[in-house]
């Protein structure tokens, strides 16, 4: 099973894309709770 470099591409793309929209949610949701957490 040979996969073509546009492919592997893709995939790596797609997983940097979910790694940076998950440590953006958690860097929000951080910054969320220690907002809320000082009233």
């Amino acid at each position: 099973m040979t996969m073509s470099i546009h492919a592997l591409e893709i995939i790596f793309t797609g997983l940097i894309v979910v790694v940076a929209a998950a440590v953006a949610w958690f860097a929000g949701y951080v910054v969320y709770k220690l907002y809320t957490g000082q009233r």
